[in-house]
Order: structure tokens, then sequence, then C-alpha cells
């Protein structure tokens, strides 16, 4: 191994989870880090989380539950868009983390016998979510920056808050050395030098306007990067949290913590006498007044298994669609989150922190009335484009699965493409019978159009890994080792927690951002070291400073002319109508013709961004001037995501349209990829393919929990058995698995 050099130095931008996960596993390592961030670090978006952090531990594991499990449920809630290697290592480290949560001190709910408490969350049936009361998200952020402060106080660690980054700098190589930021204090602007750079900037909420993410969640620093080269995976991929408070300002999020403690979602509604749920004459009035058999509890009727608790993309657009059919609360856009019926002690206990922001922005009490809620902008599960290397026994079973698994597909591709078909047939039928009950039609008619529908075929199961090998851990996730864990394509330049796009898919599962944040930062934060101990014969020092002042340059070049503009139009009205835009055509529901029209209308912001004026154009803490660039990044970052819409002719996870309705795994089985062409100032869109070695893709169903069993083929005289043990052997072994190493063994992340 390569001794590092004293010259070396690591750049962390962004002080949420990821960043301070990263800052603390590269300082350990004995190599300096600079952490950037808007904000000081204890106010970074990920103290908003809530609700809790997914991982089996021996209570869930009493249940049945297993991180193969925790796997498994996180590509079924993705719609199996993930890179599966990835998602398998992170399920597999995920008790380790909270085991040294638990170690710094992190102070979990417990239960009476002294153990962590744990609860249900949206997209499994297994309580597997550990939380500190509904602040949990701000807990894990308190412990890390003590941990953090700790390498501050040793000199490994500087701190640059109320720094904001500009852009990232690449050598003659198209390596990346370092980074441009300005001081939103002095407003001077600086170029820094780093043997590598990781952005940990979370996601790009402001594009959509109102959203649960804080108000310095522009995704500009995600913008910069794209339009430096970096590609940006699954743009169009963007969750709306299915519970939020409507505000003017903002949105805030009430937890999907309040559905897994028992919160249910209902509307006022009264049968006729077909027994059709209709609109409540009187669904303004004081919900404690209607009784329940006017109460409809509509995702429990319609997902009996999983009931208040499927996953998000699913509940926000049964929420959503139940709202434009007129059964809102008073026949608006709202409806009614319930915990009235548990116990103002059990909701002050594990539930107080939403309890509070509710009494605080609405002055209702939740333990009296049932909360008025509606969907909004909450996540990004497209990010920048990472890469990673597989274990070292991938390889070896993704190939035995996939020659099982390739024939099954061969003949599912086709019966797919027909339920497509169906499934569109079956939409317009269910629109003329809308029409068909507005214009007073029979019961005849509507019986007759409703008797037209067909049923979609059965799908033949895949074998997985589970079927061939059991559940018990292997070496098929990512290399510890390997130094382009979650590195984009511009050598030096990594992205962890939500800016990467790796682990979630079409739609992540609730708690699961927090876990993937801590391990990015964790796990790949050894990458990172390895990454520049490689380079320690080229250190970002000894580069020419030509390279550095050119960045400076540039940026302050774009700083004066954002100040001396004069073109008259507003920016803060420009990003009010592109939020409004994209909540329009990129949300819950897309259609071709919409996502067309937003196109349109990015022309024309893009024109207008051009004529811009700012009303301070002083320099000292600017915050004109700041919002104003972020306003322009935001715009380039809009692009992908309209034109990945766009192109992606399907409906997976949270991307839903209404004109190709059903999922397409023959051409969109695959990772949206954008690249910024700096001549048009466009994006360009291409698909890559999704390794999916370990688990097949099944039909994503959330009514039943029913899950088909795969019929593993037998051996033949030309296998090895041990290389393909039959499924009723749940407990074979492939040679070299035991050798898999726990998360933890080989370096010790924090004492």
């Amino acid at each position: 191994m390569v001794t590092p050099s004293a010259q070396q130095r690591v750049i962390v931008v962004g002080g949420g989870l990821a960043g301070l996960a990263a800052t603390i596993r590269i300082a350990e390592s004995g190599m300096p880090v600079d952490l950037f961030s808007l904000v000081p670090v204890k106010r970074s978006h990920s103290v908003c989380a809530q609700g809790g952090i997914n991982a089996c531990n021996k209570i869930a594991r009493q249940q049945g539950y297993s991180e193969y499990e925790h796997f498994d449920e996180t590509l079924y809630g993705g719609d199996f868009l993930q890179h599966q290697p990835p998602v398998y290592e992170m399920a597999q480290w995920a008790p380790k983390i909270i085991d040294l949560f638990d170690r710094m001190g992190v102070p979990f709910n417990r239960t009476s016998e002294g153990q962590r408490a744990l609860r249900l969350f949206g997209g499994s049936l297994y309580k597997r979510t550990h939380f500190s009361g509904a602040t949990t998200g701000q807990q894990l952020m308190y412990a890390l920056d003590e941990q953090t402060r700790r390498y501050e106080a040793e000199g490994k660690v500087n701190k640059y808050e109320f720094w904001e980054f500009l852009r990232p700098l690449m050598d003659d190589q198209g390596v990346c050395c370092g980074i441009v930021a300005q001081d939103l204090r002095t407003m001077q602007i600086r170029a820094f030098r780093g043997d590598a750079v990781v952005m940990a900037t979370g996601g790009p909420g402001l594009v959509f306007g109102k959203s649960t993410n804080s108000v310095m969640c522009t995704g500009a620093a995600a913008s910069r990067c794209f339009q430096a080269g970096a590609k940006y995976g699954n743009p169009e991929f963007i969750q709306v949290h299915p519970t939020a408070i409507p505000g003017a300002d903002k949105l805030r999020l009430m937890s999907e913590s309040a559905r897994g403690e028992g919160g249910r979602v209902w509307v006022p509604a009264k049968k006729d006498a077909e027994g059709r749920w209709q609109p409540h004459p009187e669904s303004g009035r004081d919900p404690r007044q209607i009784p329940t058999e006017e109460r409809w509890y509509f995702l429990e009727e319609k997902y009996p298994a999983y009931g208040n608790i499927v996953p998000r993309d699913i509940a926000t657009r049964e929420i959503f669609d139940t709202c434009m059919k007129g059964f809102g609360v008073g026949g608006g856009n709202m409806v009614y989150l319930d915990l009235s019926h548990k116990s103002r002690e059990e909701l002050e206990t594990k539930l107080g922190g939403i309890i509070e922001i509710y009494r605080k922005f609405v002055g209702e009490d939740p333990v009296e009335v049932p909360m008025k809620i509606f969907p909004g902008v909450h996540y990004s599960m497209g990010g920048l484009w990472t890469q990673y290397s597989p274990n070292r026994k991938y390889d070896e079973i993704a190939k035995k699965l996939r020659e099982i698994n390739d024939p099954i597909e061969a003949r599912n591709l086709p019966v797919q493409k027909r339920n497509n078909e169906i499934l569109q047939r079956n939409y317009e039928i269910d629109q003329q019978i809308a029409d068909l009950r507005d214009k007073g039609g029979s019961d005849d008619e509507v019986q007759k159009l409703e008797d037209s529908k067909q049923t979609p075929e059965k799908l033949e199961p895949y074998v997985s890994l589970a079927d061939l090998h059991g559940k018990d851990a292997l070496p098929v996730g990512m290399d510890p080792d390997a130094p382009n864990n979650m590195m984009t394509n511009i050598p030096g330049l990594y992205a962890f927690g939500e800016v990467n796009y790796q682990y979630h898919g079409g739609t992540r599962l609730g708690a699961n951002a927090l876990l993937s944040c801590t391990f990015d930062g964790l796990f790949c934060g050894r990458s990172v070291v390895n990454f520049v101990r490689e380079r320690a014969h080229t250190p970002a020092a000894s580069l020419p400073s030509s390279i550095f002042d050119k960045g400076v340059e540039a940026e302050e070049s774009r700083m004066k002319q954002l100040v001396e503009s004069s073109g008259g139009e507003n920016p803060y009205e420009i990003a009010k109508e592109l939020g409004l835009e994209m909540t329009a055509s990129s949300t819950v529901i897309k259609t071709g013709p919409r996502l067309e029209q937003s196109l349109n209308k990015l022309e024309e912001l893009r024109d207008r961004y051009s004529r811009i004026s700012l009303s301070d154009s002083g320099f000292w803490t600017n915050q004109n001037l700041s919002w104003a660039r972020a306003v322009g990044d935001m715009i380039a970052l809009a692009d992908p995501i309209v034109r990945g819409g766009l192109a992606r002719e399907e409906s997976r996870g949270s991307h839903y349209r209404t004109d190709f309705l059903g999922r397409d795994d023959s051409r969109f089985l695959k990772t949206t990829v954008a690249e910024f062409d700096a001549s048009t100032g466009r994006s360009k869109i291409s698909f890559e393919e999704v390794e999916r070695g370990l688990v097949g893709p099944r039909v994503r169903d959330y009514s039943t929990t029913k899950k088909s069993k795969a019929q593993v083929p037998a051996p033949t005289s030309a296998d090895d058995p041990k290389q393909s043990p039959r499924v009723s052997d749940p407990n074979a072994d492939v040679s070299g698995a035991r050798d898999v190493r726990a998360p933890g063994d080989s370096e010790k992340v924090s004492s």
C-alpha cells in the first residue's frame, strides 16, 4: 500500500448525515478533511428526518426478518431499478450501523425490557425501524457531529460553515482536484485543493417550489457538478410523500411513523344503494362528529395486507386520486390522518416531535382531532450517477442465476407486454365509466363496461439468491477495498447520500434514507481513502496554481455578471414559476403531452433568466446573489428531470404515466443516464443496464402478502452440486462464502 502524502487531503461538501459520516471515516484513517457546509452542520437538512432508520436486529429476527429480507423488500419497493450489490451491502451493514449509533449515545426508544424499540414503516410487514421518538434524524446528526468535533479538536477536520460550493475543479487528466467555494458572509471566492471531493449535498426539493425540504435544498451543487461533466442517474424519479401539512411558505412533513404507530388515513364518505362510496355532503364538518360508517379508510380497503403502510408512491397516488374525485375534506385537497384513537401518553412518547409541529403550524391537537394532510415533494431517488465494484463472489453467483432466469425472462416479457395493454385498456374503460356516471348513465351501461375489462396474466416467478443459497450473508455486495465505490464518472469526485442515485430505485422505502446516507459515509469513505492513497505520488498540492486560478476567475466573472445584470426579470418569480411547473408536470401523475409542455416552459424560463436583475448589488452577505445563481442551476437540473420522464415510456415506482401504464422491463429495466451538453445547455438522455443478478423482477403488489415460490432446476450431471444446491437445502453454501467479513471487522469506525 502506498503511504499517503502529508500534503494530501479530502474535501467533503455537505454537513448532513452522509457528509459527517464520510468525514469521520476519512479522518480516522489519518487523512485531513476540509468540511464545507451552507449552514452550521447541526442545521443541515438531515435533522428534519423524523421516523427512523431500518435494520434487522435480534428482535426483528424473531419475527422472521433478516438482512436478506431487508435487501429484498428494498428492491421490491424500488420496483427493481437498483443495482443490487450496493443494496445488498447496505442491508448487511445496517445492524452494525445501529449498534454504532447506540455506542455513540443515540437515545433510541426502548422497550420495557431495555431492548431498542421497533416500529412498522411503509413497505414492510415487519417491525424493523429503530427510532428516537419522531426526531430520529436530529439525534443521529448530533451523535455524528460530536464525533466530527472530536476530530476537529485533533486538527484532522477543518470546518467551513456558511460557505457555498460553486464548482468542482479538474486537472489536465480530468481528475477532480478541488473545488471553488464562496464565503456567504464576506462573498470572498476561493479555490481549495483536494485529492478527492465528496459531494453530500442532499436533494433538489426547491426545484419543485414548495416541498418538505429545507430552503437550502436547491439541488444547485449537484447541478453544478452535472454541468461540469458528471452524469446524473434516474432524474425523473421524485418521491412525493403522502402526508405533509400544506403551508404558504413550504410543506411540513408528517412522518410515516404516524401511520407506522397506528395512524389511519380516511375521508368522509357515504355509500350509495349499490354499496359504492360517494363524497360526503358534509365533508367539511368536525371530523369527530362523523360516525365510523361514514369514514372511508380507502388504503385499508384497497390494500388489505399493508393498509396504511403501503409504500409512499402508492399512498400518494391514492390520496391524490381520492381528492381529484371530490372526496377531499371540505371538497379540497386534504384527507385525514387520524391518531385520535391512540392514548396521549403513547403519542407524546413515540411521536412527540411531529405532534408538536402540527400544533405549532396548524393550531390543533392531533391527540384530539385528526390531522389534515396532502402529499408533498419529499425526496429524489435520482442523483449523481455513481459506480462501484461488486464483491468477489458476485459474478459467479449472478452468472448461475442468470442461466436459470434468462429463459424465464424470455417467457415473461411477452406476457408483461400483453398485461400492459390490458392495463391501458382498463384505464380507458374506467375513464369512460366516470364520464358515463357524470352524464347519468344507467347501471346496466356501467356494468357492461365493467364486464369488458380483462384480468392480467400471472408472470412466472424468478429464482432468487435465497432460493439457491439461503439467506445467510454472502460476499455478493460491494468490494470494501475498491476505490471507485460511489465515485462519479469524474475520477476523484464522489457522491454520498441523497445526491447519490444508487440505493432506492423507483421509490425509496421510508426509513432507508438515514441508513443509505450513513452507509455511504462509513463504507464508501474507505474507498475515498484508498483512492487518495493510490495517488500519493501526485498530490493536488503539487498541481500548478493556474488550474485553481482559472476556476476562481470563472466564478468571479459569473458573480460580476449577475450583480451587474439589469434585465428586469425577478429571479424569485422565475423560481416560483419553475416550482409550479415542475410540480404540475413531473410529480404524482405524468403524461407525454404535459412533459412536452414543460420543456417549452423551461425554454421560456431560461430566456427570462438571461435577463434577470438583482435587488441587492452589494458584496457583503448578498443572499439575493446566492439565490439568483441557484435559480439558473435549478433550471439546468429541471431539464433532465423532465426529459428523463418523457423518455421513460412506462410506469415504475414514483414515475407514473397514465399514457404508459405498467412496467416495461424489456425497454426500461435500465438506469436513465443524463449528460449535460454544454453546447446547447440541455441534457442528453440514454439508458444503461441495471445489475440485477441476485433477485428477478417480481410484480409489485401490496394488496397481498403472498409471494410465489420459484422452482429451482435440479443440477444436471455437468453441474457441480456445491455451486447449484437445491432449494430444499436452505443452508447450502458456495465455496468461499464464509470468508465474508462482517461490516466493521477490519476497521473500527469510531469509539
